[in-house]
């Protein structure tokens, strides 16, 4: 017998789903609900710069979870905090070092959410993505697990997080670690787009990959040690045709 393109864990009937963006989410967070999986959403992505392109996306992303009734979580937007997490990578090509790096920061923070709210399994739309590394982001999600679990035996981490003592989350927290570009998923993500008419991103979002990218917006480089300060042209020389989260 075939197995199913989408495996849904044992046990799985809530999902914190991490979400990059809204066109990423709409498809997995269809499929979900056709399934008998209620996802929460997390948007946690402080990877996303300038201010005013992270304040686009995040408002798109609630804007569809409150249109389908879901729990909607806003995330801390701390640029600083992340650029200090990768530095020393700025200079690390796309699907490097740096990326997989952002990726465990970000789902590290979807961990301790999940276990802070006794949801067992959590997962990531990143992994819709034909731009990311599906290697990457199942190495990433496993040490975020991992992590999380460790620090919860030792006492360690948020408060509310290691207090939390309900039945569902004394086994810990496990990523559910799926490649969502499957089962029709990435069709159905561009018709759901069209549909709602999602503002479509055309770079992953931080400053280093839009300038890597090949619609790569003009940038003055004038940073500095690891706390990069950049100008950013939002619109001159991209094409409308590059699509990235």
């Amino acid at each position: 017998m075939k197995q199913p393109a989408i495996v849904i864990p044992e046990g799985c009937t809530q999902v914190l789903l991490h979400a990059c963006c809204a066109p990423c989410s709409s498809a997995i967070v269809e499929w979900l609900m056709g399934h008998g999986v209620h996802p929460v959403i997390f948007y946690y992505n402080p990877n996303i710069y300038p201010r005013q392109e992270y304040e686009i996306r995040k408002q798109e992303s609630q804007r569809h979870a409150e249109s389908l009734g879901l729990t909607w979580i806003d995330g801390d937007y701390d640029h600083e905090g992340w650029l200090r997490g990768v530095c020393g990578l700025e200079d690390e090509p796309e699907r490097g070092r740096r990326c997989e790096q952002c990726f465990t920061l970000r789902l590290t923070a979807a961990a301790w959410k999940a276990r802070e709210l006794g949801i067992r399994y959590f997962a990531t739309t990143l992994a819709s993505s034909r731009w990311k590394s599906l290697e990457q982001i199942e190495r990433a999600g496993l040490r975020a697990e991992q992590t999380v679990n460790a620090a919860v035996v030792d006492g360690e981490g948020p408060a509310s997080a290691v207090a939390f003592s309900d039945s569902k989350s004394e086994c810990g927290v496990a990523f559910w670690a799926q490649n969502w570009r499957k089962d029709g998923l990435q069709e159905r993500r561009n018709q759901l787009l069209k549909e709602y008419g999602f503002y479509n991103q055309r770079y992953c979002g931080c400053e280093f990959s839009d300038l890597k990218s090949e619609c790569g917006a003009a940038i003055s480089n004038s940073k500095s040690e690891c706390g990069a300060a950049f100008s950013m042209t939002q619109d001159e020389g991209r094409d409308d045709n590059v699509i990235g989260c």
